[in-house]
C-alpha cells in the first residue's frame, strides 16, 4: 500500500516531512554524491547575507556528550554568490528550496529577501537567533516585540512564504511563536541551537574561541520536542521541528508532537544518508502502525 507522504508547509507542498538543517549541509553541493536531494522534502540552505561573513576564528567545533558545540559565526560568501552559484545547483533537482536568511540588522535581512524575491525559492527561513547590533547585540529572536517587528519588515518585502526560525534561548517559547505569527509568519522552525560551552582543562582554555557555542545533537531533543509541543499547542500557523533527530522513530515523536515537517541538522555529520534513513524510519513506522497519511500523525498526541 502506497503510504501518502506529502505536507504542506504555508502553501507549498512538499512531498514528504523529511529536510536538512541550516548550517549542516551547505547548500546540497557537498551531500549531493551520498543522498539523492531529489528524494527529500527539502534542502535547507546554510544562512545567507547580504554581504559574505568571514565568521568567529576557530576552533570553531567541539564535541561534547551526545552532541556538539558550534561556533562557525554564520561564515556566508553572501546572497550574490549564493544566486550565481548555490541556486543553480539546487534548481537540478526535484527538491523544494528553502533559503536560510541572516543579518545583523532590519535593514540586512531584508535586502537578502528583496534579492530573493524574483528567483526561483519556494520559502524563506528566517534565522533570527542573529545578534541585532543596533540593540547591543541581544538576539532578535529573544525579545517578542522585536520578533513580531522584525517579521512585519520582512513580510512587506518578501514573495514567498516565510518561515521565522525560533531561538530556545528564552524564558516563554510560546510567547516569542506568538509573536511571529501576530507579525505575519507563515510558518515557525524550532529549536535552534541551546547555548553551551566546554573548556579544555588540560589546556585550561576554552575549545571554542568563541567561548561559547551552539548545543546540538540528541543531547537537545528532549527539550526541542518540549517546545515544539507547547508552540503547536499556542499558534496556528505550521511548525517545523528539529534538535537532535538521529532516527525514524525521533522523527515520529516531533510529528505526534505537532509538527507538519522535520529537519535533521548534527545527524549529516556523522552519516551523510541521515535524512534519507529517517525517511525511510519514518514510513516503516507507519507500515507498522498501519498509518496512511503521514498529516494524520501531526499533533496526534494532545
Amino acid at each position: 500500500m502506497m503510504k501518502q507522504m506529502s505536507v504542506k508547509i504555508a502553501g507549498v507542498e512538499l512531498k514528504n516531512p523529511v529536510m536538512t538543517a541550516s548550517g549542516t549541509f551547505g547548500s546540497g553541493m557537498e551531500y549531493s554524491e551520498f543522498t539523492d536531494l531529489s528524494r527529500l522534502g527539502a534542502v535547507v540552505t546554510k544562512g545567507v547575507a547580504n554581504v559574505p561573513w568571514p565568521g568567529n576564528p576557530t576552533p570553531r567545533v567541539a564535541e561534547t556528550a551526545s552532541g556538539m558545540l558550534n561556533a562557525i559565526g554564520l561564515q556566508n560568501p553572501g546572497v550574490e554568490t549564493f544566486c550565481s552559484r548555490d541556486l543553480p545547483f539546487l534548481r537540478q533537482f526535484d527538491t523544494k528550496v528553502i533559503v536560510n536568511v541572516c543579518g545583523k540588522t532590519t535593514e540586512d535581512y531584508c535586502q537578502v529577501v528583496e534579492r530573493l524575491s524574483g528567483e526561483t525559492v519556494d520559502l524563506l527561513e528566517i534565522n533570527i537567533s542573529c545578534p541585532n547590533v543596533k540593540s547591543g547585540g541581544i538576539a532578535f529572536g529573544q525579545d517578542p516585540a522585536a520578533v513580531e517587528a522584525i517579521t512585519k519588515e520582512i513580510k512587506k518585502t518578501a514573495r514567498q512564504p516565510v518561515i521565522m526560525k525560533l531561538s530556545p534561548n528564552v524564558t516563554d517559547i510560546t510567547e516569542i511563536a506568538r509573536a511571529a505569527e501576530a507579525g505575519g509568519a507563515d510558518a515557525l522552525s524550532l529549536i535552534n541551537t541551546l547555548t553551551g560551552m566546554k573548556i579544555d582543562i588540560h589546556r585550561r582554555t576554552f575549545a571554542l574561541a568563541n567561548k561559547t557555542g551552539g548545543l546540538s545533537g540528541p543531547a537537545i531533543k528532549p527539550v526541542a520536542l518540549r517546545m515544539v509541543y507547547q508552540t503547536a499547542q499556542a499558534v496556528k500557523i505550521p511548525i517545523i521541528g528539529m534538535g537532535g533527530i538521529m532516527s525514524g522513530e525521533d522523527a515520529v515523536e516531533f510529528l505526534l508532537a505537532g509538527a507538519s515537517a522535520v529537519s535533521v541538522g548534527t545527524a549529516n555529520f556523522t552519516n551523510p544518508r541521515a535524512t534519507l534513513e529517517i525517511l525511510k524510519g519514518i514510513e516503516d513506522y507507519m507500515e507498522q502502525y498501519q498509518v496512511e497519511k503521514v498529516g494524520d500523525l501531526i499533533g496526534a498526541v494532545k
